[in-house]
């Protein structure tokens, strides 16, 4: 099961725009992508009721993993991680 680890980069972490972003970009891998806290139990990455209960904040470490062995898992991952790791509150329209 591939991992991997990243920061929120938001400065006002994952709450409703930067979480909908995320779980919009989740919904479109090929793989199934969860999401947690250290911790915590994982949740569904295209749920954005569910990125909305990690209560993530700026800087807070968050664990992307799929689920199976499928041959785009790595690039679903660094993709999301990309995301979490920017400024998704900058306006850009990601």
């Amino acid at each position: 099961m591939p991992r991997l680890l990243v920061s929120v980069g938001s400065p006002t972490g994952l709450h409703t725009r930067p979480a909908a972003l995320f779980a919009r970009a989740a919904a479109r891998q090929p793989v199934r992508v969860t999401v947690r806290k250290p911790g915590r139990n994982p949740v569904d990455a295209r749920s954005l009721l569910a990125v909305l209960t990690l209560a993530a904040c700026h800087g807070d470490t968050l664990e992307l993993a799929t689920e199976g062995d499928h041959a785009h898992a790595q690039a679903a991952l660094d993709e999301l991680a990309g995301l979490l790791g920017s400024d998704l509150d900058s306006g850009d329209g990601r």
